[in-house]
């Protein structure tokens, strides 16, 4: 069987479940593992009925942590594969914001609004951007990402100085790649990430500095490439900023490196010398 052909199979699988909204709750609720959590949901999800929407927002309203995080997971993409109730969902993840305190529940309601877009999301999320809880600032970066305000792009700058390796990577991706934006901030913030002691981050950088021609990337990406770990994102980054200096370190890499043989392909035409 092909991926789509799986793909289909479990899609008929989740519109087919024959539980109820309460079963499936409760089965969320009691799931002693990932997988049988977000089976869960997922049926929820694309069950997508008024009756879905007023269980997610009864389990957002509770005094548990345990069901408001349920609920957010819920609310976050109501409707497959179109949106249900996207206003109703919205205001109540928003209105989570405003009242909740544990970092739980809050990383689950910020997470939820990175399916959304509405201008309230960003000032609603970048207040917890110094949160003590890593989750939660996970959470923010997720949020935010993919918008170009100001104040989201700050955030994210922010946070690409994180103590938490996962918040910084996923910031510099954040300001990187999902943002075309080019300023000397986004270019500072993403060069004082190219010698991050995590190797995903240092990876982001790169890309995000290659993608806007900053030839600064050059020493520091013929470093990537000579590396025994060289990434996809490392070569992704030579193919971007196309430069002849790189071709003799990615020809190198084409006698062990079998990760992505096709972009190593690409990224060879593109640097090669004129």
């Amino acid at each position: 069987m092909d991926a789509e052909s799986k793909y289909l199979a479990w899609q008929r699988e989740l519109i087919n479940d024959p539980r109820s909204t309460t079963e499936l709750i409760n089965l969320a609720l009691m799931a002693a593992d990932e997988d049988d959590l977000w089976h869960s949901i997922d049926v929820l999800r694309y069950r997508g009925t008024r009756e879905v929407l007023d269980a997610g927002q009864n389990l957002c309203r509770s005094v548990c942590p345990q069901e408001r995080e349920l609920g957010a997971r819920i609310l976050a993409n109501l409707g497959v594969p179109e949106r249900a109730f996207l206003r109703e969902c919205l205001n109540t993840l928003l209105g989570m914001l405003r009242a909740d305190d544990d970092p739980r529940s809050l990383s689950a309601t910020l997470s939820a609004l990175a399916h959304t877009e509405d201008d309230r999301i960003v000032p609603a999320a970048v207040r917890f951007k110094s949160h003590a809880d890593a989750d939660v600032r996970y959470g923010v970066v997720q949020a935010v990402t993919g918008s170009d305000d100001s104040c989201a792009i700050a955030a994210l700058i922010e946070l690409t100085r994180d103590a938490d390796a996962e918040v910084r990577d996923w910031a510099t991706f954040g300001i990187g790649q999902q943002s075309s934006l080019d300023t000397p901030e986004i270019r500072a913030a993403l060069w004082d990430r190219v010698a991050d002691e995590d190797n995903d981050t240092r990876d982001e950088a790169l890309i995000g500095l290659a993608e806007r021609g900053d030839r600064r990337v050059i020493g520091p990406l013929l470093m990537e490439l000579r590396s025994p770990e060289v990434s996809s994102l490392a070569v992704e980054a030579a193919e971007r900023i196309a430069d002849p200096s790189l071709h003799p370190a990615l020809v190198e890499l084409e006698s062990w490196w079998d990760e992505d043989p096709y972009q190593l392909r690409s990224a060879l035409e593109r640097c090669l010398p004129v």
